[in-house]
């Protein structure tokens, strides 16, 4: 067991850690989504014309313009990944899930649910983070990842089928914070696993000389995507320790399954705005 005072430190750092690095990393998600919807309207209006999309804004007393490319003219200026945001969340919440639930356990476990020891807790909970994932991308890599409903329509049975088991075994809170921990990973391995290797392949093809793969280019804003419809309920799921167990009566993975979908709505509009 931690001694409680340092408990209590590390729960405030990695805490204040998870919350900064999560508004950077949701806001530059849905700053790109945006953008990258303005810009792919004006390439459909410059379709015939030859010339590259740019967008103009204004914000803190300056003007900006922006010019997508699919192929860059050069790689000789300085590149800006956006990786980092996505890892420090991501870090920084496995280290709150570990201080706050796997250690002590008394907020993981309820025995009125389930009388089970805290090293199975822990298992259950670090087995559906890792199986999340892989059920995730075989699934996206399937057929299936090529028919977007449909893709979300299985997901959505997936999710509230977790939910449900979850909430057999674990707490209220331990359920809500472990479905949240399962969109967190996935969203986090679809960066560092799945966009960023696409597109180092695609900028060593350009530095070949040879065209880039169009359909890494595509998997990868697929994978963006999804993120953005992610990125809402999981925030909802993180705060989720105010949520669970005597405040929803007992039902809540009920409660879960209208949330989630009311969460990728939210997205939706905000993608769309």
């Amino acid at each position: 067991m931690i001694n409680p005072t340092i408990s209590e430190w590390l729960n405030f750092i990695a805490r204040w850690v998870h919350v900064f690095a999560g508004i950077m990393w949701v806001g530059t998600t849905y700053y790109f989504t945006w953008l990258d919807a303005r810009l792919s309207e004006e390439e459909k209006a410059l379709l015939n014309t030859g010339k590259g999309a740019q967008l103009w804004m204004v914000h803190s007393g300056g003007f900006y313009v922006v010019e997508k490319r699919k192929v860059p003219d050069e790689l000789s200026r300085k590149l800006h990944w956006f990786r980092w945001e996505a890892a420090t969340t991501w870090l920084s919440g496995l280290a709150l899930l570990i201080i706050v639930y796997y250690i002590g356990g008394g907020v993981l476990i309820d025995r009125d649910v389930a009388d089970i020891s805290l090293g199975t807790a822990v298992g259950i909970g670090i087995g559906v983070l890792i199986l999340g994932w892989l059920v995730y991308d075989l699934l996206m890599i399937s057929p299936l990842g090529r028919h977007e409903r449909l893709f979300a329509l299985i997901s959505y049975i997936l999710v509230v089928g977790a939910a449900y088991g979850l909430t057999r075994v674990l707490s209220g809170r331990g359920a809500y914070i472990h479905i949240g921990a399962i969109f967190g990973t996935i969203m986090a391995a679809n960066v560092w696993l799945r966009i960023l290797p696409a597109q180092r392949k695609m900028i060593d093809a350009i530095k070949a000389g040879k065209k880039p793969d169009e359909r890494l280019a595509g998997q990868a804003k697929l994978r963006s995507k999804q993120n953005t419809f992610m990125a809402v309920p999981v925030v909802f799921l993180m705060i989720s320790n105010h949520f669970g167990g005597s405040t929803t009566g007992g039902y809540d993975w009920v409660h879960l399954a209208i949330l989630v979908p009311a969460g990728w709505l939210a997205a939706k509009f905000i993608r769309r705005a």
